[in-house]
């Protein structure tokens, strides 16, 4: 049984304005502790997608199953990590945000805080256990966010773009210990993104979405061994490949609008 199961997926948006579809038709399946990246032009319902699966947004149609169950809204088997450096609570230091789920399970704090403090150790921030967000930089901030969802030990990760706020070389550091940190947990990740050279690093496989309304229109499997020189011959044909299947649609949309 696949870890994941996406059956039928669709979402239509209501608006002043009418009807929207946000995504139509999506149909996938992951396996446990596979590294799946979702990559598409603006607008082709990736983000629409990851908070259907996270249960934030209920589907027009079709079902999200983990581990063979209906998904029916937010659950603990399920962390996030967003974008926005403003996820982190500014009034709990970095120890207190790690902590916060296991507080929301009622763990005792000594446990609790015992946890957190592997989960910083994990992400090679313990030496600012006690820092508050403000003090801390971007980079900084999105590891104790990553800590922050495999606290609670659930078993999917869901990151939505988590470094594209980032500059360019803080980016590279984030993959290299994100990609440590699976390695190290195995959890089962979903992470979206436009970076086409970040999907190629990160993911065991990766979809490809068209837009209005979003819907996958393939999918290819990264065949890269691990760790992955982004330098290489064979990691640039891989990014080359996946350009060309998302540089198909872009061709076909400009046709469209002439």
């Amino acid at each position: 049984m696949a870890h994941i199961e996406a059956c039928d997926i669709s979402l239509i948006y209501d608006t002043p304005g009418g009807t929207v579809p946000g995504v139509r038709g999506v149909n996938f399946a992951i396996e446990a502790s596979e590294f799946l990246c979702i990559v598409g032009p603006s607008g082709c319902g990736k983000s629409t997608l990851l908070n259907i699966i996270a249960g934030f947004l209920t589907p027009s149609a079709g079902e999200i199953r983990v581990a063979g169950r209906p998904v029916r809204g937010y659950g603990m088997d399920r962390g996030v990590v967003f974008q926005d450096f403003a996820q982190l609570f500014p009034w709990r230091t970095a120890l207190g945000n790690v902590a916060f789920g296991l507080e929301m399970k009622g763990v005792a704090k000594t446990e609790r805080e015992r946890i957190a403090l592997e989960q910083l150790r994990l992400v090679k921030l313990e030496n600012f256990a006690r820092s508050y967000p403000h003090h801390l930089s971007g980079g900084m901030q999105q590891r104790v966010a990553i800590a922050r969802a495999l606290a609670y030990n659930p078993a999917v990760l869901l990151m939505d773009e988590p470094f594209a706020a980032l500059d360019a070389l803080t980016r590279d550091d984030m993959q290299r210990l994100l990609a440590e940190v699976w390695r190290t947990t195995q959890k089962t990740v979903i992470y979206v993104t436009h970076n086409v050279a970040e999907a190629v690093y990160l993911a065991d496989r990766v979809l490809v979405m068209t837009p209005h309304p979003g819907t996958v229109k393939t999918e290819i499997k990264i065949r890269l061994k691990r760790p992955r020189d982004p330098l290489s011959v064979e990691f640039l044909q891989q990014q080359k490949e996946l350009l060309r299947l998302l540089g198909h649609d872009a061709v076909r949309q400009a046709g469209q609008k002439e």
